[in-house]
């Protein structure tokens, strides 16, 4: 049996992650040990300066019971995009976009901000 990623290789085009994931366009590095094995890893996923992002966002202001996962499926249609709506904010926990009802976060706007 073929390791997941070498079967990915054989496929043009094929990468480790799904189009919905935040890491779809992140770069699959290489590192070889000393025996010659292949260990393949994901590279950091760097975030452009959110100062460039204000145009490609609109405001929401959290209401109570208000989750990340909420959010992503009210603006993209898949609970599971709610790293697009963290990646637009400055938190490094995304429970913080909702844990403060009040609060005004940043939803990226359609073919706007991308992570």
């Amino acid at each position: 049996m073929e390791p997941y990623e070498s079967a990915l290789d054989a496929i043009p085009g094929a990468h480790p992650y799904p189009r919905t994931s935040r890491y779809h366009d992140a770069e699959i590095g290489v590192h070889r040990t000393a025996d010659g094995t292949e260990i393949r890893y994901t590279k950091r996923r760097l975030l452009p300066p959110l100062s460039e992002t204000a145009d490609e966002t609109a405001p929401h202001t959290v209401s109570s019971g208000e989750r990340p996962d909420h959010l992503g499926q009210r603006y993209f249609g898949d609970p599971g995009q709610w790293w697009q709506i963290a990646d637009a904010n400055p938190v490094l926990d995304p429970q913080e976009l909702t844990a403060e009802p009040g609060r005004t976060i940043d939803i990226p706007l359609p073919g706007g901000f991308h992570g």
